[in-house]
């Protein structure tokens, strides 16, 4: 094959694929890098501080409960989030239990960070086994960071239990303590992990030399992202533990597959060319669009997360897009400079010299590929129903939120607590429900709050000119669905009351206003985002028939990976799933998944215009599969790195993204879409020229033999 010929540099794409490899002006490019990592570098340390992760900061303004919340403000104490201490002993208590218990509310009081005057207890259960103390929290700025600061130090001044007598906390701060517990560190974590994930596949991809680039390459667009995303937040962008997380995953996994297709490239044409700026120049001009329209794909589509009504969702679109535009500018940037500067030496010790053979046209993906011509449509059909029979496993899987006592992959203090809770107290006892009216109404909103079933007696109610505030216990646990049905019940009662305007919020408000809003989004942004990556695939491949049919293979990925993960959920213990799932999951599989089509494709296109599609697609995915099989195994292995984690919500996503981006690379790209394009030849571009070859010659030559 001969050598493609190097960029024109008075062309537009030509001048831009020689900036990075230029012999002078990679180093430019370098010192640019190097510039601005150090000049912003260190705002990437303040990210982890302004996080946003109470409940109240995700929902929507319009949410009933976001309106309570803003109303109660008026009250004080509105931000205040109790931990609920549980003395029990289920022999009964003695005197020395009663008097620990007191001497502790004492102590509590001088605990800095505590809301003093709003102690309440300690209280006997019925039964005369337990005691509750209730210590109320100002959150302010901090979220879990601060509950969990406070939490820990209620228990430091906790006095020593007599023998037999266990205190445990519980309740909304004490959760939030346990989830502050599990996120601390939780950034440096994942870096370190997802790093070592990079570097073991990259060393048995390359050896043990090339990893160190794309590593770095990676680190610094993690670095300027993380900066920019803080710079971010002082415009109103609600930045959370989860989409920090993911933005670590994300620059290091999507990063590291734009490094492995440019560099796969780059090896390929240093074969070619003796100069290795020309071979880094061809590369670029000839993988970069892909690379380009993956990346651009992937951006879009996480910005459409902006329409969702749910502020975590929308907040982890922009957090998302922001790190995928850094690492997008990195790789094709900073990566060229760096590889063109290490020279050959760098893929050592198997250095691609000018002239030797390319082994891709004989390897296990050209296997594939005579395989899958010999029958391709009986292998589409036949991939295509194992994915719909894995689908149907999705059908047990209960998105509606997960209970606290679920939330956690091991059996914690709060969990524990919870449950000597409902075994003396009301479940609801320390999540009360919270109605902001107008004082006018009293009489009637009380009247409507003490018939309502499922509502204990409520407290007395607090004035502040025209309004009142009324806090009431549920009987059942505030996680629960039966409590969400109470709430419901009381806002159809409240709302039927002329005049008193009355909003329920608290805990079971924001829980079941956060399910809501999320199902909402999942209506709203996922045919977008299909709209979205059918749009840019058409203007790639510049066809109609191909995007509409690789977007339905990601599609079909997605529901087979739902539903093999759902039953994975099943074997792991794990009850319920976040109501933001769903959504998240699938864009990030639609939008990452589709990059691997379009890394596929876009060479399939290529090949097409001299060789025809047969031929094309067969060297497409000699070409591709060795690469695009490393890429899905680094963001596979990156999102792995989530389920390892302590929370059940985490653990779930990176199970979906990691099981959807196998199948994707494994299964969907080298064989379903193989099959596809095999079985409908040139018809795929239709109606572009393609479709209208009048050079059949090339695909008279039989495909099994191509290789």
């Amino acid at each position: 094959m001969s050598a493609p010929a190097v960029p024109d540099s008075t062309t537009l794409p030509g001048r831009l694929a020689r900036i990075p490899s230029g012999r002078r002006t990679k180093w430019i490019v370098l010192a640019a890098w190097l510039i601005a990592i150090v000049a912003l570098g260190g705002f990437a340390g303040k990210l982890n501080g302004a996080e946003k992760n109470d409940n109240i900061q995700w929902l929507p303004g319009a949410a009933e409960s976001t309106q309570a919340y803003q109303l109660g403000q008026r009250f004080g104490g509105s931000d205040e989030v109790p931990v609920v201490f549980v003395y029990e002993r289920t022999s009964g208590l003695t005197d020395a239990d009663r008097a620990v218990a007191a001497a502790d509310v004492s102590r509590f009081a001088s605990v800095p960070g505590v809301s003093a005057p709003g102690i309440v207890g300690p209280v006997p259960s019925k039964d005369g086994q337990a005691l509750e103390v209730l210590v109320p929290i100002p959150v302010g700025h901090g979220g879990w960071n601060t509950i969990g600061a406070t939490v820990g130090q209620l228990k430091d001044a906790a006095g020593p239990p007599p023998p037999g007598l266990t205190m445990l906390p519980t309740g909304p701060a004490g959760y939030a303590a346990e989830f502050s517990k599990a996120f601390k560190g939780i950034d440096g974590t994942l870096l370190y992990a997802t790093a070592a994930v990079v570097i073991v596949i990259l060393l048995f991809t390359y050896g043990p030399m090339l990893w160190i680039l794309p590593l770095l390459a990676a680190g610094g667009a993690l670095s300027i992202a993380m900066s920019a995303v803080y710079g971010a937040t002082g415009t109103g962008l609600t930045v959370t533990a989860q989409s920090a997380g993911i933005l670590t995953i994300l620059v290091f996994g999507a990063g590291t597959d734009y490094a492995l297709l440019l560099i796969a490239r780059y090896r390929e044409e240093l074969r070619r060319h003796e100069d290795k700026h020309d071979a880094m120049a061809v590369a670029l001009h000839r993988a970069g669009p892909a690379i380009l329209a993956s990346g651009t794909t992937v951006i879009i589509a996480m910005l459409v997360l902006l329409v969702a009504q749910l502020n975590s969702t929308k907040g982890v679109g922009p957090v998302c897009a922001i790190g995928v535009a850094v690492a997008l500018l990195a790789m094709l940037t900073l990566l060229p400079a760096l590889m063109v500067v290490a020279g050959r030496w760098i893929f050592w010790p198997r250095h691609p010299h000018f002239g030797t053979a390319d082994h891709t046209a004989t390897g296990i993906w050209s296997r594939v590929g005579t395989f899958v011509a010999g029958r391709p449509r009986t292998v589409w059909i036949g991939t295509g129903a194992v994915l719909v029979a894995l689908a149907f496993g999705m059908t047990g899987l209960h998105d509606d939120g997960i209970a606290n006592q679920d939330a956690f992959t091991t059996t914690t203090d709060a969990v524990h607590g919870n449950q000597a809770l409902a075994r003396h107290f009301d479940q609801g006892t320390g999540s009360p429900v919270i109605v902001i009216a107008n004082s006018a109404k009293m009489q009637e909103v009380s009247s409507a709050l003490a018939s309502t079933p499922g509502i204990a007696a409520p407290t007395a109610a607090h004035t502040s000119g025209d309004l009142m505030q009324i806090q009431a216990t549920l009987t059942d646990a505030p996680d629960s669905a039966a409590a969400g049905a109470t709430v419901d019940r009381l806002r159809a009662n409240l709302h039927r009351i002329d005049g008193a305007d009355a909003k329920v919020g608290g805990d079971t408000a924001v829980r079941i206003d956060i399910e809501r809003a999320a199902a909402h989004d999942n209506r709203t942004v996922v045919p977008i985002v299909l709209l979205v990556v059918m749009a840019i695939l058409m203007l790639l491949l510049r066809s109609l028939l191909a995007p509409i049919l690789l977007t339905l293979t990601v599609v079909l990925s997605f529901f087979a990976a739902l539903g093999l993960s759902t039953l994975a959920f099943h074997a792991a213990g794990f009850h319920g799933a976040d109501a933001s799932l769903p959504l998240l999951s699938f864009v990030f599989l639609v939008a990452l998944g589709i990059d691997y089509n379009i890394f596929l494709m876009s060479r399939v296109h290529e090949e097409a215009r001299t060789h025809g599609t047969r031929r094309g697609a067969l060297t497409g995915l000699s070409a591709t599969g060795g690469v695009i099989t490393s890429a899905g195994l680094v963001l596979a292995g990156t999102f792995a790195v989530f389920a390892t984690m302590p929370i059940v919500s985490f653990a779930e996503v990176g199970l979906v993204i990691m099981i959807g981006v196998l199948l994707d690379t494994l299964i969907v790209r080298s064989i379903l879409v193989t099959a596809l394009s095999l079985d409908l030849g040139d018809r795929i571009w239709w109606p572009s020229r393609l479709t209208r070859r009048t050079d059949p010659e090339a695909e008279r030559e039989p495909v099994a033999a191509l290789n």
